[in-house]
C-alpha cells in the first residue's frame, strides 16, 4: 500500500480509523536527539478529534502516544523509533447502513475496485484519523530539525473562500495557538459565523494553509526527479484532504513576467554564506534545490465530503441509491489538518538533510 515515506529518514505508518489504534516506525532517526512523549504530544493535542471547537468533529479521543521503541533515556538510539495511539472513542454501528454505498467524495469505490473489499467504518486506512501518525513522525522531524537551526511552522489563510488577508495583517507566528491556527485575529470571528451558518446547512467548508520552513540550508534536493519541491507536493498531495500545493508565488507566476518573477541575488550577509535573494517568488528553491531562503508553500484543502444533507450514490453493485452520512464528522479540516502538513513538511526536509549529509560522507571520515 505504498505506506513508508522517506529514503533515509522514514516513518512507516499503520491503522484504520476504527481498528484497534494508530502507529508508526521512525527509521534513519540520528542517535542522541532528545526525544519523550511530551514532546509527540504537543503535536498530536493539536490535531486529536474534538479540539477544534465548532469546526470539529464530536468524537473525542485522548491521542495519548506510547512510544515502544529507539529511545533510552529520553535520547533517542539511533535505532528505529516505534509509537503507538490507540483508538478510544469508536462508534462503528454509525457506518453500518454504510457497508454497500459508495459515499460521493470518499475513497469507498476506489478501495472496493482495487482490493474487492474495504473497512467501511469510518472509512478505515482512508479515514483522515491516519493522519495522526504523520504527525507523531512529523514531530520526531521537528525534533531532528531544531538541532540543526530549522523550524517549520503553519497556520490557514482561508476558509470556506474568505481571505483572512482581507481582515487583518498576517501575523503568522502564533498561529498555531489560535482559533482556526488563523495567521491572524481579526479574520477569527469571521471564519466562527461562517462555520455556524454552515454547520446550520448541513455542509461542510475547505480552506488554504500557509507552510513555512525556515533555517534551511542552500543545497538540499536532487535537482532532476526528487526536486525538493517535487518531494514536497508529494508529502502534501499524499494528505487525502488536499487538492493542490504552489511553491512560492505559485499560480500567479503563470501571469507575472520574468522580470517580475526573478528574484534578484544580493551579496551575502557574510563570507562562506550564500547570497541573499531581494524577494522570494520561487519560495525558497530553484532547479528543485534549496536557496537558504524560507520554504513557502500554499497548500488548498478540500471540503470535508462528509456532510449531513441528502445524497444521490450507487451501491457497489451499480443499485441507485438517496442516503445520509451518518456518524461524527469535521466541518472543515482547517485547523486541524494544519499540523499534519506541518508534519509532512518537516519529513521531506529532516529526509531531505539527511541524503545531503549522506552525499558529504568520506570512507573513513565524518560527515
Amino acid at each position: 500500500m505504498s505506506s513508508s515515506f522517506g529514503r533515509v529518514f522514514t516513518l512507516t505508518t499503520y491503522g484504520e480509523s476504527h481498528g484497534a489504534g494508530i502507529g508508526g516506525v521512525v527509521d534513519g532517526c540520528p542517535p542522541g536527539l532528545k526525544l519523550d512523549e511530551a514532546v509527540i504530544q504537543r503535536e498530536l493535542d493539536r490535531r486529536r478529534p474534538g479540539s477544534a471547537g465548532i469546526a470539529g468533529t464530536s468524537r473525542c479521543e485522548s491521542d495519548a502516544v506510547r512510544l515502544l521503541s529507539g529511545v533510552f533515556g529520553g535520547v533517542t538510539t539511533g535505532t528505529p523509533i516505534a509509537f503507538h495511539i490507540a483508538n478510544e472513542n469508536q462508534r462503528s454501528g454509525d457506518y453500518a447502513g454504510l457497508a454497500e454505498i459508495w459515499r460521493p467524495g470518499h475513497a469507498d469505490m476506489g478501495y472496493d475496485i482495487k482490493y474487492g473489499l474495504r473497512d467501511y467504518r469510518g472509512g478505515g486506512r482512508s479515514s483522515g484519523r491516519e493522519t495522526a501518525a504523520r504527525v507523531a513522525g512529523g514531530a520526531i522531524a521537528q525534533v531532528l530539525l531544531a538541532a540543526r537551526g530549522i523550524s517549520v511552522s503553519a497556520c490557514a489563510v482561508e476558509l470556506g473562500g474568505v481571505s483572512a488577508s482581507e481582515y487583518g495583517a498576517p501575523e503568522p507566528f502564533g498561529a498555531e495557538e489560535r482559533p482556526y491556527a488563523a495567521i491572524c485575529e481579526e479574520v477569527i470571528p469571521v471564519w466562527e459565523r461562517l462555520t455556524a451558518e454552515t454547520r446550520s446547512a448541513g455542509d461542510t467548508l475547505g480552506g488554504v494553509v500557509r507552510v513555512e520552513a525556515r533555517g534551511v540550508p542552500a543545497g538540499l534536493g536532487e535537482p532532476v526527479f526528487d526536486k525538493l519541491d517535487a518531494v514536497l507536493a508529494h508529502a502534501v498531495m499524499s494528505v487525502g484532504a488536499v487538492k493542490s500545493v504552489e511553491i512560492g508565488s505559485g499560480r500567479e507566476a503563470a501571469r507575472m513576467r520574468g522580470s517580475e518573477h526573478n528574484d534578484p541575488f544580493l551579496p551575502p550577509e557574510e563570507d562562506g554564506l550564500p547570497p541573499r535573494m531581494a524577494s522570494n517568488h520561487a519560495g525558497g528553491i530553484l532547479g528543485g534545490i534549496s536557496t537558504g531562503a524560507p520554504i513557502i508553500l500554499h497548500c488548498a484543502v478540500k471540503p470535508i465530503p462528509s456532510i449531513s444533507l441528502p445524497q444521490k450514490s450507487v451501491k457497489r453493485h451499480g443499485e441507485a441509491v438517496e442516503f445520509r452520512v451518518g456518524g461524527r464528522h469535521d466541518i472543515c479540516a482547517i485547523p486541524r489538518v494544519v499540523p499534519v502538513l506541518k508534519a509532512m513538511t518537516a519529513l521531506t526536509i529532516a529526509d531531505m538533510l539527511l541524503r545531503q549529509c549522506r552525499m558529504h560522507v568520506v570512507p573513513g571520515g565524518t560527515a
